[in-house]
């Protein structure tokens, strides 16, 4: 382990996130004052722990190996998030550092799971720091530092792969910098698209800022009590009904799309997959929600952006679905669990990912019957090794094992096994709400310290699918040096 690459660059990426933490601070100021001095103190400490790693630590070598790519990762998102829980703490918004930390890692995984149960009585530069966190992890820190800083070695890509969801990684441009720079262009201009749509519907300029934010990086914090359903706008939602899935989309597509391949770009099997899951679970919902809301266009109206919040594992809410008939609901619940298309700023097992599983076992019971029949399983016309499926698998696996193992953590602070599964399904698929106790209008502030801990661990785990934090707990990681 080049001990002193790592600990440079994790230096670095906090005084990234000190500059992170600016925009907060100016609306903090606009704000008549109220937090400036939290969110000053806060990027003062983060800066100094940051250029105190930068100086101490000068690496001889600054070639980054794969493994301590995984390394760097994993460290900077559990580093960054607990910096990025000062504020919080600073502000007065919470008094324990678990809740702080819980609510920062939430925001940074994009899960939009909350402790707090009131929101509308914390100042505007603390609610814009708590959504600002979604808007950066949603396309990814690492990500966002290979574009604004210098070359971090020759295999830099190693951070990016690390990082990015999905059973395999795209590189849009041959240098990473330039790939990591492309997307953040486009997510930008999306951003401020849909701000400026929600204006347009009525929604004050900060709450469409807050909310144009927690959409794009699919993340759902909102500074409304009753999320989007506060505001009672058709215009606004179906504004963000539409971007919700348009981020949960993978943006390679939209690369295309700007390269001029036209309808090429959009004969794309996994999206295909994710739109037409959505159409069904949307006609559905409706169906079964008619004589809950007494007419078809309600049901229509909040099913469709229930649907879109859920599968692009965004997190806003219109409505309480935790009243809704059981069969809408476990149909939320699997939901949650295939989440979005690879390459998206969503959460979930990732569409991709259950396509493939599908196709395996398809594979499998068609070489059952014929035996001597050898079947290639092919995504987007091209031919999938064997390593990628051997690595979905065991996304799998360890996916089930963690959502096990959480609930029965979870059930520790004696709640329902409803909300012990969907809380920890929630958490591990980066959602936030979940059913029962943490439905759309409650919050998790009643679990204990440790649940809440554990929760944190899942949210990180879920955002940076498993092997970025368990490299971390292997001692050949750490014994290993050069």
């Amino acid at each position: 382990m080049n001990y002193a690459l790592v600990l440079n660059l994790l230096g670095k990426l906090l005084a990234v996130e000190a500059g992170l933490m600016m925009p907060s601070l100016f609306v903090a100021l606009a704000d008549g004052g109220r937090d400036v001095m939290a969110l000053l103190y806060s990027l003062m400490i983060t800066l100094a722990a940051g250029l105190l790693l930068m100086l101490a630590f000068r690496p001889r070598e600054r070639e980054l190996r794969a493994y301590e790519g995984f390394v760097v990762v994993g460290l900077a998102w559990a580093l960054m998030s607990a910096f990025g829980a000062l504020p919080f703490m600073f502000s007065g918004a919470t008094r324990f550092f678990w809740d702080a930390y819980f609510e920062t890692v939430s925001g940074f995984t994009t899960t939009g799971a909350t402790i707090f149960s009131q929101v509308e009585h914390l100042g505007k530069g603390i609610l814009f720091w708590r959504s600002f966190t979604h808007w950066v992890g949603g396309m990814g820190i690492l990500i966002l530092t290979l574009a604004v800083m210098p070359k971090l070695g020759a295999r830099s890509a190693f951070l990016a792969r690390a990082e990015s969801p999905g059973p395999t990684f795209s590189r849009m441009l041959p240098r990473m910098r330039d790939t990591a720079r492309v997307l953040y262009a486009i997510y930008a201009v999306m951003t401020l698209l849909l701000a400026g749509l929600l204006i347009l519907s009525g929604l004050p300029v900060f709450d469409a800022v807050i909310h144009a934010l927690g959409t794009a990086g699919t993340g759902g914090f909102s500074n409304r009590n009753l999320s989007v359903g506060a505001y009672n706008n058709v215009a606004a939602e179906i504004f963000i009904t539409v971007f919700m899935f348009l981020f949960g989309t993978n943006f390679i597509v939209y690369f295309r799309l700007l390269k001029g391949e036209g309808i090429k770009s959009l004969r794309h099997e996994e999206i295909r997959t994710y739109y037409l899951i959505g159409l069904v679970a949307i006609a559905v919902i409706t169906l079964n929600t008619t004589a809950h809301y007494g007419d078809a266009a309600t049901a229509l109206r909040h099913a469709s952006f229930q649907v879109a919040s859920i599968m692009s594992t965004t997190g806003f809410s219109t409505s309480n679905f935790d009243l809704w008939p059981q069969f809408s609901r476990i149909l939320l619940v699997l939901l949650m669990l295939i989440g979005a298309c690879a390459g998206s700023t969503g959460g979930g097992i990732k569409v991709s990912r259950v396509m493939l599983m599908g196709k395996s076992a398809g594979r499998e019971i068609g070489h059952t019957v014929r035996p001597r029949h050898v079947k290639t399983i092919k995504l987007e016309g091209r031919l999938v090794d064997a390593e990628t499926l051997h690595s979905v698998i065991m996304f799998f696996i360890i996916y089930v094992f963690f959502l096990l193992l959480g609930t029965l953590l979870a059930s520790l602070d004696g709640v329902n096994f409803t909300t012990s599964f969907s809380a920890t399904a929630a958490c591990l698929s980066n959602i936030g709400p979940g059913l029962s106790l943490v439905g759309p209008m409650e919050s998790y502030g009643h679990f204990s310290p440790g649940v809440k801990l554990m929760f944190s661990a899942l949210m990180l785990f879920g955002r940076l699918e498993f092997i970025p934090l368990l490299v971390l707990f292997h001692p050949a990681v750490w014994r290993r040096a050069h």
